[in-house]
């Protein structure tokens, strides 16, 4: 069985899925400020996917909100229900979404095997026309653009719920 590249295996499911996106193509980018640059003018939200865990890692969740906002962890508890969330270890995230720190997205959710991954949005972010993530990839030389109801139809044609979360900034 051949392996799919990562950035390969989002377009193919998205073109399955018959959702639009735009590719933007630019050169590897070693932080956000120079990743910024290379997006700059486009429309849409730059995205903050965090992969969260409980304390005793019984539970994993994925929230996806606004890259400029900061995550206040006690209201996020206090909105989900989660014990003393916190980040996911490196390995953890590897196992459930088979992704490397950093480039953590929405399109991790393709390589959940056991579907035990919570998903949750900002509710500030769904009101942008777009979203952008990594695909998938930190060697990456490239940035997906998705509009946000497709971000969602996208989650929802895996098999996921999400929850839409008030987040103060």
């Amino acid at each position: 069985m051949s392996v799919v590249e990562p950035a390969k295996q989002v377009e193919e499911a998205l073109e399955k899925m018959n959702i639009q996106y735009q590719i933007v193509h630019h050169a590897v980018a070693h932080t956000t400020e120079e990743a910024d640059k290379f997006i700059e003018g486009i429309e849409g939200v730059r995205t903050k996917t965090m992969f969260l865990t409980n304390k005793k890692k019984t539970e994993c969740y994925l929230l996806v909100m606004d890259d400029a906002k900061r995550l206040d962890f006690h209201q996020f508890e206090e909105l989900t229900g989660a014990k003393r969330a916190k980040m996911g270890h490196d390995d953890l995230l590897f196992e459930k979404l088979g992704l490397e720190p950093g480039i953590v997205s929405i399109f991790g959710l393709l390589n959940n095997k056991d579907h035990d991954v919570k998903v949750y949005f900002d509710k500030a972010i769904l009101s942008e026309k777009r979203m952008s993530f990594h695909p998938n990839i930190n060697t990456s030389t490239s940035t997906i653009f998705v509009d946000s109801d497709d971000v969602l139809q996208f989650v929802k044609n895996l098999g996921y719920d999400y929850q839409i979360l008030e987040l103060e900034d």
